[in-house]
């Protein structure tokens, strides 16, 4: 549990996907968005808060996702040494589920300038949810959103094989996979009618997932569903902020100036609303 008051500065990405820098890599192509919006970040003293499917373990190994996003990684490592950096683990990354992975993958790595392993987030640690409390016992829950979609849920070993060695060379080609809600529209309204009867259930709770890829910022009147989007847009990245006790959607991209030099750029998509609003 982490605090929710005035002063709380937190970020929420999801769905980066890192990869290998191959064909089949979505993040690559946003990679630099990414990196300048995660660095303005942390000079603003905002804590990154992960909701799952960070890293593309389903397709690639995380040697090969390291080498190809160390500077990424570099970054994420500053947040971490000054505590603010939590992970929340998703289905691509399920594998973080276990502590043998998190201290295999995240404990060093190797620097091949050097030839020795060096320190990099030995501490690191990963939730399934992770709730935002404030002062009058009101919170915002977590989590990736994958655990209202029973296929990548409850059969994820099965989803990850047919990822692997079935639709990620057919992605290359331009063959989406039909079992991700993020290319299937119908799966992606049963995921969310899922969440919303589970978001009833429990008495209005305001939740905040990933998972479809689909950004969700309702109004103070609508159920309190939001949904950070993802890091594989076409030529952007969208997430979620809270600061000054205001939840707002962004999205960050580039744009041309009048000179012709491209510029990435914050745009405000819905928001800023207060979360007061979205407490009964």
């Amino acid at each position: 549990m982490l605090s929710l008051n005035e002063d709380s500065k937190y970020i929420f990405f999801s769905d980066c996907h890192r990869g290998d820098n191959s064909f089949a890599d979505d993040f690559a192509r946003n990679r630099k968005i990414y990196n300048h919006a995660m660095s303005t970040y942390f000079s603003k003293g905002f804590t990154y808060i992960e909701l799952g499917d960070g890293d593309e373990l389903w397709e690639n190994n995380f040697t090969s996702i390291f080498k190809a996003n160390k500077d990424t990684f570099l970054i994420l490592k500053k947040f971490h040494d000054l505590n603010r950096l939590h992970f929340i683990w998703g289905n691509h990354d399920m594998d973080y589920k276990s502590s043998k992975h998190i201290q295999k993958n995240l404990a060093s790595y190797y620097e091949d300038a050097t030839e020795e392993n060096k320190e990099f987030m030995p501490n690191a640690s990963f939730s399934e949810a992770i709730q935002l409390q404030n002062d009058n016992g009101k919170s915002i829950f977590l989590l990736h959103g994958h655990q209202a979609d029973w296929f990548n849920y409850t059969f994820w070993k099965l989803s990850r094989f047919l990822v692997r060695f079935l639709w990620k060379p057919l992605q290359i080609i331009g063959i989406k996979d039909p079992t991700s809600p993020a290319q299937n529209f119908k799966e992606l309204i049963k995921v969310e009618r899922h969440l919303e009867k589970w978001i009833k259930k429990n008495n209005n709770q305001v939740i905040v997932t990933g998972h479809t890829h689909r950004p969700r910022f309702p109004q103070p009147n609508e159920l309190p569903y939001f949904n950070d989007g993802s890091c594989v847009h076409p030529r952007c990245i969208t997430g979620i902020e809270i600061e000054n006790y205001e939840i707002t959607l962004i999205k960050w991209h580039l744009t041309t100036l009048e000179n012709g030099t491209m510029k990435i750029v914050k745009t405000i998509l819905e928001g800023p609303q207060n979360l007061s609003n979205y407490f009964d």
